[in-house]
């Protein structure tokens, strides 16, 4: 699979006449040789040609690291010493494709950046994420069963969530047992949100020390990285009862959510998948409530395109991949989000989260 990727990444180097694609630490270097390379003030920078061989430039001290994680077998490693100038070694490496247009991965730190390109006064450059996207935004089988199996281990994880939420636990507390979960069936904790009761109305709450008590309403979005590919699932709970007006509040997001997905399919725009979502909360009278994009892509990042979002007319694409998950957040009460991800089929659509949306009594 990867040694197609590489094919694949040299074939849209040529359509977009760009000479070499850098690539420094990031979820692309993985996904391009399954390296997982710590963003070091050291220059790790795979160098993708056009034409030719790839090659790895690495510290010297992570040579080790980067022939166990089997990158070679894609890339000639080519370590650089303490004392030596990756940046001119980089320079020497690309010879003539040095002066020509060349494609830098986003994420590479922008000292690196701008060391390159007075090394390489000749060159143009664009962000790498013209190159990348298009390898990136639809995938493949593969990756399709590795998404439909992360999918169901994170819905291993919420189906334990309900026995964590008792009155007089922290979120802290609920949080560190949830990641303890993720582990058993992922190989990394993403993120673990547990917002209780006012809480709730931040979408991106930080979980603290709050203690839940009876009648909150717990917003629990967690995900992982198994395998390379991320999971991210979102579900509602109560401790013990709703609050009040909460549950008419549920069902319009379970009736936004429904449209939403019902709404997929090949051809049709990412943006109406969000105005699906969307109008169905402004009817209800939410609309000032629901503060977010209904959905971005998900694989080997948790957030990556295409983003769900008003604009973006991009017509989806069978293999795409992403969230769907309006929400509503009322300050200072409580709030709430339902997440799933979604695949676009030849014909439609494919959910790869199955846990009740329903707000679940737990306590």
């Amino acid at each position: 699979m990867i040694e197609e990727r590489t094919r694949r990444t040299q074939q849209v180097l040529r359509e977009q006449e760009v000479a070499a694609l850098l690539v420094g630490p990031s979820a692309d270097l993985r996904y391009l040789v399954g390296y997982d390379a710590l963003p070091l003030e050291r220059l790790t920078l795979l160098i993708v040609p056009a034409e030719g061989e790839l090659r790895l430039v690495v510290p010297e001290l992570e040579a080790a690291r980067a022939e166990a994680s089997g990158a070679t077998r894609l890339a000639e490693l080519v370590p650089w010493g303490e004392t030596d100038d990756p940046i001119a070694l980089v320079a020497t490496l690309l010879g003539p494709a040095g002066a020509g247009r060349l494609a830098v991965q986003d994420r590479l730190w922008t000292s690196f950046t701008l060391a390159l390109q007075g090394a390489l006064p000749d060159a143009s450059w664009r962000p790498g994420s013209r190159v990348m996207r298009e390898l990136r935004v639809v995938k493949d089988e593969e990756e399709r069963r590795l998404l439909r199996e992360v999918g169901q281990a994170i819905d291993r994880v919420h189906a334990q969530v309900p026995a964590l939420l008792r009155p007089g636990r922290t979120e802290r507390e609920v949080g560190r047992d949830i990641a303890e979960l993720i582990l058993e069936d992922h190989d990394v904790v993403n993120f673990v949100i547990v917002g209780s009761g006012p809480n709730g109305a931040s979408p991106h709450h930080e979980t603290g020390e709050r203690v839940l008590q009876p009648g909150d309403a717990v917003v629990v979005d967690i995900g992982g990285t198994r395998q390379g590919y991320c999971s991210d699932c979102t579900r509602n709970y109560l401790v013990e009862h709703a609050p009040a007006g909460y549950e008419e509040l549920h069902r319009v997001l379970e009736a936004a959510q429904d449209a939403a997905v019902a709404a997929v399919r090949p051809g049709v725009p990412a943006e109406s998948i969000d105005a699906a979502a969307r109008e169905l909360i402004a009817a209800a009278g939410y609309g000032e409530r629901f503060v977010h994009r209904t959905g971005h892509g998900i694989g080997v990042e948790e957030h990556e395109e295409p983003w769900i979002v008003a604009g973006n007319t991009e017509p989806l694409v069978a293999g795409m991949a992403f969230s769907v998950e309006p929400g509503i957040y009322v300050p200072d009460r409580y709030g709430a989000r339902i997440e799933d991800i979604v695949l676009v089929t030849d014909t439609g659509v494919e959910r790869l989260n199955h846990r009740p949306r329903a707000a679940l009594t737990a306590g």
